[in-house]
């Protein structure tokens, strides 16, 4: 099995970035922008995949980085 996915999702006023299962975010962010550039990289280094929640906190968007390229493939 895979590393966790990691996840971008409002937190208040503020966007998160938290790997799946885990209790508290990684990090927070004043805007989703900082949130999914931070997450891409993470999701890169780590092989996994990138979900990027909307602000009603449905997801909107996934980026695969299982790839061996590094680059999202969906």
């Amino acid at each position: 099995m895979g590393k966790p996915s990691q996840h971008v999702s409002p937190s208040g006023s503020r966007w998160s970035l938290r790997r799946a299962g885990a209790a508290k975010a990684s990090k927070t962010f004043e805007t989703q922008a900082e949130a999914i550039a931070k997450g891409r990289e993470v999701a890169r280094k780590q092989r996994t995949i990138l979900f990027i929640h909307g602000p009603d906190g449905r997801i909107r968007e996934r980026d695969s980085y299982r790839a061996e390229s590094g680059q999202p493939n969906g």
